[in-house]
């Protein structure tokens, strides 16, 4: 499944992306819930290790970039996946508005400074591509801009992927998954805090939203960083989709830990 699970769900650069082609209740990829359970789990364990050699290798590092509309389940997908693994290995940065500083940089500055050092699993929660997704529906910055981004982006991705594995993950939701996990956040006084108003602002916008997907989907899905899209309905096959992809991703990279010049019989602990 997981030699497979790439096919299935990359956006083949030059090709363009078509979301409506796509069910975001599709669970076919992982099984019934018990057995895309089972699977998590192993996959889970097996990125622990393949981190941990990540990290004792020290010389590459893998960035996993999570996107999707608001609920399509990021935190939770973060915690699913990441939650047995060291935490010394493994980064979560958070993309929120910009600040002061930041907008007075180039967009892809706060960005560049916190890809993961060598060693590490990186994983942002939003990223740099809100700059042409946001950007580009919020209309808050011209059209040239936008057009000018994705080239920027490519760019800076291919600059970075000498040292650093991209892996690009959109989690796909439909409209009426979203609002029925919007309802329950203000159906439940202990999710209040997870209530955003703007979150409704930008479902008014939805197919705008798709078509700023689209867009980047497929003209930022290349060679040294293809774009996934996995189906996030359901959050128990959304898991094990994302765990195998991380998972296959590693072993590709195929981390080892390093060799020493010593003999462990030279030495006794007293």
């Amino acid at each position: 499944m997981t030699t497979d699970i790439r096919r299935e769900l990359v956006v083949v650069p030059g090709k363009s992306a078509h979301l409506d082609r796509i069910d975001p209740r599709d669970a076919s990829l992982v099984g019934d819930k018990e057995e895309a359970r089972e699977r998590l789990a192993a996959d889970v364990e097996a990125i622990a290790d393949l981190q941990e050699r990540l990290y004792a290798e020290r010389s590459r590092a893998l960035l996993v970039i999570l996107q999707g509309m608001d609920t399509a389940g990021k935190d939770s997908t973060i915690r699913a996946v990441f939650n047995t693994t060291g935490p010394s290995g493994v980064i979560v940065t958070p993309f929120g508005r910009p600040t002061p500083e930041e907008l007075a940089h180039d967009f892809l500055w706060r960005v560049h400074k916190v890809c993961p050092p060598r060693g590490t699993i990186g994983v942002f929660n939003r990223s740099h591509y809100e700059d042409v997704l946001a950007g580009r529906v919020r209309k808050l910055v011209s059209k040239d801009v936008i057009k000018h981004r994705y080239d920027q982006i490519n760019q800076f991705e291919s600059l970075i992927s000498s040292s650093t594995h991209i892996l690009k993950i959109m989690l796909h939701i439909s409209k009426d998954e979203q609002r029925e996990r919007l309802q329950a956040r203000l159906d439940d006084p202990e999710k209040h805090w997870k209530f955003d108003p703007g979150d409704l602002e930008d479902r008014k916008l939805w197919d705008e939203y798709m078509e700023a997907y689209e867009t980047v989907l497929t003209d930022c899905s290349t060679e040294a960083a293809r774009w996934y899209v996995v189906p996030s309905d359901r959050k128990w096959a959304r898991n094990a989709m994302v765990a195998a992809l991380v998972r296959v991703t590693l072993e590709d990279m195929d981390p080892r830990y390093p060799k020493v010049d010593w003999k462990a019989s030279d030495f006794e602990v007293r």
